[in-house]
């Protein structure tokens, strides 16, 4: 061969090496990202090609499909009862993405999952089209209908969240106001305007947030069970009926501010039993005072606080501060200063407290189908911590239950069933100005069982502020949702 055309034959040679290297780059390398790319048109075109699997409560869809009658993709989501489903679901949208378990599952869902491979492989040969698998949660119908028609009824803004206690299964998880994915679903410009009213610019109620674990309040009464705790956990106190060292007045440490209790109420060196009867915040102020923001903090950590919890959709860390001064603890002790937690924080407050001391993973994902109905994945309950003995759970029990039987928590009784609760009226606005927030966190015991832990808060901008109160609002809500919850257990 003369010197030309080795130039030219070697030249071609680098060529085609440096397609192959391109071509391997592009397939292997850079898949997941091209694939991934949403400016890709011809991925979404094959991701609503096919019909999507299913999200999956007791045993029926929630989700569904349908065709499209124009534009290149071909089926897009419907919902079931989608307003009340969303904080579960969140939405996938032809125009606008996905969002919460639709987002999270994607690959169940559309069946791009790598465990699906060899089946999507084999009905690629047999012609079979492609089919999406189902996400089964562990939510309760009938638990989320209660949750949420209680807080439509109750017309203001609010979450539910409620656990099963020996689990850590989400049975419940509800937010108001909310929204229907099907409306978002599509590409129309009806879809379009459905979307513009979610903008919280154009929409303060702000309906696709999802305050069961997205938003988080402070908890105002309700956290005087993880002061309680804290107070049995530190051996400041070892029994419910002991009296505590608590004077009325009490004036914080470093200021000359007294710690104000609600009306004429006994507090004055209460039980712990009867300061929680009563919500004495004198006597758990004191409590997180003498223990100190190191004791106080480290029990809150126990419970989940200062700390995102994936079930899987990532829910908001809840805060109990650091480096606080005494009077400052105080506050923090009784819900109040820094202190703010989710609806689902303080379930697992009252779900550790039922489950004797024993706090479970919260999780809402059962297990993962492939499209044949076959098991991928199973969830398997997992303990997180033990933010109580079970002495000391059971000695916490009691002093809820009292709450609930003689105390601010009455309207949460169910007949035949031991209920133990806490109500909670928070703080809201630059002193205090606006409506508070109302709270009921509660459990509802079954014979040596506790089937469901509960956490209900309600903000009513719209109320007479004389009438907002943990037990008028949040706690009947409570009660629907531990009545739905045990009654489809019979």
């Amino acid at each position: 061969m003369n010197k030309p055309l080795r130039r030219i034959a070697i030249f071609c040679g680098l060529l085609v090496l440096a397609l192959l290297i391109r071509d391997n780059w592009l397939q292997y390398v850079k898949a997941d990202a091209l694939r991934e790319d949403p400016d890709n048109r011809r991925v979404l075109i094959a991701r609503y090609a096919t019909p999507r699997g299913d999200i999956i409560v007791d045993g029926k869809s929630i989700t569904g499909h349908a065709e499209t009658t124009s534009g290149d993709f071909k089926y897009k989501r419907t919902y079931k009862d989608g307003a009340m489903w969303a904080p579960v679901t969140g939405f996938v949208s032809q125009s606008y993405g996905a969002t919460q378990l639709e987002s999270i599952e994607d690959g169940i869902l559309t069946g791009n999952d790598d465990r699906l491979f060899f089946r999507n492989t084999l009905d690629m040969l047999t012609g079979k089209p492609k089919e999406g698998g189902n996400v089964v949660t562990t939510l309760n119908a009938a638990a989320q209908k209660a949750a949420y028609d209680g807080l439509k009824k109750q017309g203001g803004k609010g979450a539910v969240a409620a656990i099963e206690p020996s689990t850590g299964k989400i049975l419940a998880l509800a937010s108001y106001p909310s929204y229907d994915p099907s409306t978002i679903a599509g590409g129309s410009d009806a879809d379009a305007e459905a979307w513009k009213k979610l903008d919280k610019k154009n929409n303060p109620d702000d309906p696709s947030l999802n305050r069961a674990l997205r938003e988080v309040y402070p908890p105002g009464s309700t956290f005087k069970v993880v002061t309680a705790a804290a107070a049995l956990e530190n051996g400041l106190y070892t029994e419910a009926d002991e009296k505590t060292k608590s004077p009325l007045p009490w004036t914080m440490p470093g200021t000359t501010t007294p710690l104000k209790n609600e009306g004429n109420i006994p507090c004055e060196n209460a039980t712990m039993r009867v300061a929680l009867q009563y919500s004495c915040n004198t006597v758990f102020g004191k409590i997180g005072s003498d223990l100190g923001n190191e004791k106080m903090l480290e029990e809150a950590k126990k419970f989940g606080f200062d700390e995102e919890q994936f079930v899987p959709v990532r829910s908001s860390a809840s805060v109990f501060s650091d480096d606080m001064n005494p009077s400052q603890t105080a506050l923090s002790s009784i819900g109040q200063y820094n202190t703010a937690a989710t609806p689902l924080q303080m379930a697992m407050v009252a779900s550790a407290v039922a489950n004797n001391g024993t706090l479970m993973k919260p999780y809402m994902v059962d297990s993962l189908q492939a499209p044949n109905l076959d098991t991928l994945e199973k969830t398997e309950p997992e303990k997180m911590s033990e933010p109580l003995s079970p002495e000391n759970a059971q000695i916490l029990q009691s002093m809820m239950e009292t709450v609930v039987k003689e105390g601010t928590g009455k309207t949460a009784q169910i007949q035949g069933v031991t209920v133990g609760g806490k109500t909670g009226t928070a703080q809201h606005g630059e002193n205090n100005s606006k409506n508070p927030y109302a709270w009921f966190i509660s459990y509802a015991k079954v014979g040596d069982s506790a089937p469901v832990a509960v956490a209900v808060v309600v903000q009513d901008d719209n109320a007479v502020r004389e009438n907002i109160s943990g037990s008028g609002l949040a706690a009947p809500i409570a009660k629907s949702v531990m009545e739905a919850v045990i009654d489809s257990k019979k």
